[in-house]
């Protein structure tokens, strides 16, 4: 069993690749970085899925729009664990 991959790790991963998202590259970059198997949380919710995160996410604002689906920026990632 993995272990849980914290939604800042997320926001950070796609900092680090630049660009924008859709829900669906977001998943396989997820997948292919962290395995398809992975579990996630937040500081608020337990095992999540990939897609589950994602959701969770967008509803708390944590994602901008861009010309081509979505990006974060470092602001909208909290500082505490």
């Amino acid at each position: 069993m993995s272990e849980s991959i914290h939604g800042h790790q997320v926001m950070q991963l796609m900092l680090e690749q630049g660009g924008s998202f859709t829900s669906a590259s977001l998943e396989e970059l997820m997948k292919t970085t962290f395995g398809a198997d992975s579990k996630y949380h937040t500081c608020r919710q337990k095992e999540m899925n990939a897609q589950e995160l994602i959701v969770f996410l967008a509803e708390r604002g944590k994602f901008v729009e861009a010309k081509q689906g979505f990006t974060t920026c470092k602001s909208k990632i909290c500082s505490h664990k």
